[in-house]
């Protein structure tokens, strides 16, 4: 058995938080890599020293230095301590360095992602001591290291998967073999010229796919602070429950449209290798959890979930040239992505593209808009609206589906402002108005998902 084991920002978020990690770990016998976010608060921290004004750096750096020391304190022995503090100070010291040549150079975008990073680079350092410690033989490898090769844009990179594989072939397989634990440094890869190249805020369920597909792991473990994905957000449905399997499908649609339980790239890397991702619990380990691999299952459930993405706009474009510029759709959408705006969701008529964005995005989206003058007679915006993702394996395929969801809608009086039907076998997604999203969720789960 091989398996890749990740743990997010609160399972590694203080010393107690790494203390229970570290059982975790030492209770499998099988081989095993360990993908570790940077401890709770610290990549936000990373992020506001970037910033004008706040506080001077040497406090930045002390606050780190002293974070990571209490965590050490009582999981790190005293034999290994002076070794760990030297490693832990030759690190701090080279994020001051970086941030130097950041305050110094005009162009700082190169240095954003690498600084950015840097809260793992030190929670994995930790971590390894602390295994070390209870008699693992564990080292700390950076991404740079081990080999995640990643491309795109600053921020939102992506992992490149086969220069990657025959990376992690050469540098993470042996090492599995031999025995050893290494905990890697999760969030991000580095570019063809070595830079550090983040996946985004989660990104490091990410990360963990892409070192799973790389070994051909068995199973990439997410150990997060839920017991997995839910039939509904349980802050909003009281009654909902944890899903036991979930088709890889399942879980990322709910994961791109709102359930914060996986980053919404994880699945993709997992699913190219057949590799099983299991989302559990660092402070319930004992619990089930959410399996997500292939399925062959003729459900009976017309839903299996719900979920409720808020905080986003209607953008509608009327331009009488859709239909007769048939390039103009495309031009139109990748101006408006092009900062790395998210588009949710896509509706086209005649002479209409609505288009879903995250209601901070609507004021560039706009301001892109402008360069259509001669093509665009009108845009409005409609805000406060959510979009609502209900999920079921093959739901589409039965008769009469969507009219059974749009009664519960019309249930609790709320209007469907734009429909998402077809592009997915197993989701159908629709907006309403941001006041009755609630009532909507409530209602399709009470209806179709019940107890």
């Amino acid at each position: 058995m091989r398996k890749v084991m990740k743990f997010g920002g609160t399972s590694v978020g203080s010393g107690e938080a790494m203390s229970r990690t570290a059982d975790i770990i030492m209770s499998y016998d099988c081989q095993r890599a360990v993908v570790v976010s940077a401890m709770s608060g610290v990549t936000n921290s990373l992020l506001e020293m970037m910033g004008e004004g706040g506080r001077e750096v040497p406090e930045y750096l002390d606050w780190l230095r002293q974070k990571h020391h209490d965590a050490a304190r009582g999981n790190i022995s005293n034999e290994l301590m002076p070794e760990y503090l030297e490693q832990l100070e030759h690190r701090i010291s080279g994020l001051g360095h970086l941030v130097h040549l950041y305050r110094q150079d005009e162009d700082r975008v190169m240095y954003q992602d690498a600084l950015a990073s840097w809260g793992e680079r030190l929670s994995s350092l930790t971590l390894s001591f602390i295994l070390r410690t209870r008699g693992a033989d564990s080292l700390a490898l950076t991404s740079e290291e081990i080999g995640i090769v990643a491309s795109g844009p600053p921020g939102n990179g992506s992992a490149v998967l086969p220069a990657t594989e025959s990376n992690l072939r050469r540098t993470l397989s042996p090492l599995l073999n031999e025995g050893k634990v290494p905990i890697i440094t999760g969030y991000y890869g580095a570019d063809l010229k070595g830079r550090p190249l983040t996946f985004g805020r989660g990104g490091s369920d990410y990360s963990a796919a892409v070192v799973a597909n790389g070994v051909d792991a068995d199973v990439v473990e997410i150990w997060t602070d839920v017991d997995g994905f839910m039939s509904a957000d349980p802050r909003v449905v009281k009654k909902a429950r944890t899903i036991a399997e979930m088709d890889y499908g399942e879980a990322a649609e709910l994961a791109y449209f709102g359930a914060k339980v996986l980053h919404p790239r994880t699945i993709e890397p997992a699913k190219r290798k057949g590799v099983a991702v299991l989302v559990k619990n660092t402070f319930n380990p004992s619990g089930q959890g959410t399996r997500i691999h292939g399925l062959d299952r003729n459900s009976k459930e017309l839903l299996r979930s719900v979920a409720l993405k808020t905080g986003l706009s209607i953008v509608k474009i009327y331009s009488s040239e859709l239909v007769y510029q048939p390039d103009l759709v495309a031009k139109i959408l990748e101006a408006i992505s092009a900062d790395g705006t998210t588009i949710y969701a896509v509706s086209t008529s005649l002479s209409t593209l609505a288009v879903v964005v995250p209601t901070g995005s609507v004021p560039e989206a706009c301001n892109r808009l402008k360069g259509f003058r001669d093509q665009v007679e009108a845009v409005k915006v409609k805000e406060d609206a959510a979009l609502i993702c209900a999920v079921g394996d093959g739901m589409l395929e039965s008769c009469g589906v969507s009219a059974k969801i749009f009664s519960a809608v019309a249930d609790v009086g709320a209007n469907v402002e734009l429909i998402s039907e077809g592009a997915s076998d197993i989701a159908l997604n629709f907006m309403v108005g941001g006041s009755k999203a609630v009532d909507v969720v409530k209602r399709l789960h009470e209806l179709y998902i019940g107890d």
